[in-house]
Order: structure tokens, then C-alpha cells, then sequence
């Protein structure tokens, strides 16, 4: 069995190192174990239908309205009006535009759920306004890359509705418990803001002006307006998740046309264009990743994995812990969605034998891979800020590097609270 279960994940692995797509890494491994004399035998039938079942699914549905959603609003000068807000609203505060970055990834977060998207999007308008203000570039990328890893946790979140549907947990309830977590993520990155403000003697904005913080809150409603009617739908059960994100284009829709007028027939065709393209890689990865879970669970690796790690943890927590180590090794060098539709498929059945509750590990393993995405060597938002601003490499990660702090503190917070995923959930009847 050791060798079937070392079969299934370092041939993966090696195709995905080796440069091949994700699609076609999964989808070869999988043939390849098929035709192993350890492996299950091969069937073409088998691969058809389980390739079919994957894709074929109301919920999968989401993601392409939801990338569809982000696209538009990206595209329309919503961001110019949440980012003056913002800074009306906590630019005074020491460290003044560290806020401002961290509190407009919060709010972007409702409509983008993704982070590379946050760190491209809004990377350089938060960098430029920064370094324009005489902060230190090194900060300025720094908490520009760290507070765009709250894009996933706060929903929409495309990798909670992969990871969701991989897992078999309520993708409501995945968003409703991200909520407060990712709350705690923006706090914790403007704690760490203040302090080197205070530390380094950054100046802050003037004081607080009403007028200009009602008039600027005035123009960013139709912001604030998105994430709330995905998330009060969800949780006052007038649409499922999936049927958010169909209301969320038909907002999104409505905004750029008659509110910011500025979504004409090229840029919505560019759109929509951009959004099939990606919708029909990500669907594809899904279905050829359903098929690998399927020969994954028939193969008996699950229960192969579960008593090996009960053999090494005696609890959930210990568990969980040694899995979260092993997902940050991966996030260093993988992309998010191609490790979620890898590991949990294997993962997944173990969870009830090892205790492990697949809500709060579904937190858990989001966050740690975005922490995974600012980690050297090959974090991929590291890159992304390093192309959106004039920063060596080196520097970026310098400036990251007290970020980590905040953002690993939330992470063990929650391994050991688990109640802080769990009770907003539970208060709304999702769990």
C-alpha cells in the first residue's frame, strides 16, 4: 500500500514540477497509476463517467459567475471609489495608507475572491499611492502582498467553492464561517501596521474630516451594496450560493451600465471572453481531479493515510498541525486551486477518522495557503507584486516578512480555537 500511496502522489508531483499543466498532470497520474500492476485496472469507461460526475455539478456553476462578477466590477471604477473611502476612513491612523491597503483588500474581497486578482488589481494603485506618500517602497509592497491573502477567506471565494465541492461540505457554510476569520486577518495586519508606523515614525493623514468621509462613503454604497447581498441571500436563505452569483453579475451588470456607465459592448465582450477561457481550464482540472479521487478512494490510500497518521498524532489537533505543515511546504511552490483539487481528494476521507472537523479544516487549509502564496521561493504573489511594482525580489519578501506574524498568529488561533470558525455557522443554523 506504501507503494501505491507514493505512486499517487509523487508521480503527481513530479509531472507538476516537471512543468506539465495541472489538467493534464492529474489526468496522467491518474492513467498511469491505473495501468501499475498495484494500481486499479485500467478503464476507459471509468474515466468518462467519473471525468463527467466531476463537472457535472449545480454548485461548480458558481465559479465562472463569480469570476464573471469580479471581472466586471474590476473593470468599472469600483475600486477608486472603495479605495478614497478607505482612506477617509482609516488614513488618519498611524501608518495611515497601511490601513487603507489592508481595509480595501477586505472590501475588495467580497467581490474578487481571489488573491492573485487582489494583489494585480489593486497592486499597483495601493503601491503607487504609498511610495507617492513617502512610505518606504519595502512597506508599501510588503503589506500590499499580505492583505491580499484575505481575498479567499473573506466570501466569495472561488478556492472555498472548489475546495467545497471536493470535500463535500456546504459551500454557505464555508463563506459564513470565513467571515470572521478574515475579519481577524485585516485587524491583525493593521496591528501590525501601527506598530511599525509608531516604530518607524510614519506620518499618518490630517485628522478626520466628516464631510469628506460621508461624501466618499456616499460613492462607494454600490460597493458595500455586492458582498451584502451575497452574503444576507445566502444567510436569509433567499438564494443559494450558487444563485448569489448569478444575482452578483446581474448587479454587477446593472453598476458598470447605469451607475458608473462605464461597461461598453468591447469591454463586456473582452469579459465574458476572458471568463469562458478560465471557467473551461478550471472545470476541466475539476473533472480529471474527480476521477484521480476516485481512484484514489477505491485504491484504499484514505484508510492507508489515516492509520498511518494516527499512528504519529493521537489527537485531531497534533493531525491537523502535521497537515497544515505539509500544505504551507506545498504553497510555497504550487498554486492554490492545483493543491486543493490535488490533496484533498486524499485528504478528505480521512477526516473522520482522524476527527478532524472538514468546516474548520477547510479554513484552516485557506489560509495556510495564503500564507503559502507571500512564502518564498515561489510564492506566486511575491511575483505579482514584484511585476506590478519596481522592487527587487529580495526586497518584497523583506518587506513581507513582519507580516507573517499576524497572519500565522490568526492561523494557530484558530487550529486551537477551532469555535472561532464555528460559531457564527452554527448561530445561523448552517452547522
Amino acid at each position: 500500500m506504501f507503494t501505491l500511496t507514493a505512486a499517487f502522489i509523487f508521480v503527481l508531483l513530479a509531472l507538476y514540477v516537471l512543468g506539465v499543466p495541472v489538467a493534464y498532470a492529474i489526468g496522467l497520474s491518474a492513467v498511469v497509476v491505473m495501468v501499475l500492476p498495484m494500481g486499479p485496472p485500467f478503464n476507459a469507461q471509468v474515466i468518462a463517467q467519473r471525468m463527467y460526475t466531476g463537472m457535472n455539478s449545480f454548485t461548480l456553476l458558481a465559479i465562472p459567475f463569480f469570476l464573471f462578477a469580479g471581472r466586471i466590477m474590476n473593470s468599472i471604477g469600483m475600486t477608486s471609489d472603495i479605495f478614497d473611502f478607505a482612506e477617509e476612513a482609516v488614513g488618519p491612523l498611524p501608518g495611515g495608507l497601511g490601513h487603507v491597503n489592508v481595509v480595501v483588500s477586505m472590501i475588495f474581497s467580497g467581490m474578487s475572491g481571489a488573491a492573485v486578482a487582489d494583489a494585480a488589481g489593486l497592486g499597483t494603485i495601493e503601491y503607487n499611492a504609498m511610495t507617492e506618500r513617502g512610505y518606504e517602497p519595502r512597506f508599501a509592497a510588503g503589506i500590499t502582498a499580505a492583505s491580499s491573502t484575505i481575498g479567499p477567506i473573506i466570501p466569495p471565494s472561488i478556492p472555498m467553492i472548489v475546495y467545497g465541492v471536493m470535500a463535500q461540505v456546504s459551500i454557505g457554510a464555508l463563506f459564513i464561517a470565513g467571515i470572521v476569520p478574515g475579519i481577524l486577518m485585516g485587524l491583525s495586519l493593521m496591528g501590525m501596521v501601527t506598530y511599525i508606523a509608531i516604530r518607524e515614525g510614519f506620518a499618518s493623514r490630517d485628522a478626520y474630516n466628516a464631510r469628506r468621509l460621508f461624501s466618499t462613503l456616499l460613492r462607494a454604497v454600490p460597493a458595500f451594496v455586492a458582498p451584502i447581498i451575497i452574503i444576507g441571500g445566502i444567510i436569509s436563505g433567499y438564494f443559494t450560493p450558487t444563485e448569489s452569483a448569478v444575482v452578483a453579475v446581474v448587479y454587477a451588470i446593472f453598476l458598470g451600465a447605469f451607475y458608473y456607465r462605464e461597461l461598453d459592448g468591447p469591454t463586456l465582450y473582452s469579459v465574458i471572453k476572458k471568463t469562458f477561457v478560465d471557467t473551461a481550464a478550471l472545470i476541466l482540472i475539476i473533472g480529471l481531479a474527480n476521477l484521480y479521487g476516485f481512484l484514489v478512494t477505491i485504491s484504499g490510500v484514505p484508510q492507508y493515510l489515516t492509520e498511518t497518521l494516527l499512528i504519529v498524532a493521537d489527537s485531531a489537533l497534533v493531525a491537523t498541525i502535521l497537515l497544515v505543515f505539509v500544505l504551507l511546504i506545498f504553497g510555497t511552490f504550487m498554486e492554490t486551486l492545483a493543491i486543493i483539487l490535488i490533496t484533498v481528494p486524499i485528504l478528505a476521507p480521512t477526516f473522520p477518522g482522524l476527527g478532524i472537523d472538514p468546516l474548520v479544516f477547510g479554513i484552516v487549509m485557506m489560509i495556510t495557503l495564503m500564507i503559502g502564496l507571500i512564502t518564498p521561493p515561489f510564492g506566486v504573489v511575491l511575483f505579482v507584486i514584484e511585476r506590478v511594482t519596481e522592487l527587487d525580489l529580495l526586497d518584497i519578501i523583506k518587506g513581507v516578512a513582519p507580516f507573517y506574524i499576524p497572519l500565522v498568529g490568526v492561523l494557530v488561533l484558530i487550529i486551537f480555537v477551532p469555535e472561532v470558525v464555528l460559531f457564527v455557522p452554527r448561530m445561523l443554523g448552517f452547522v
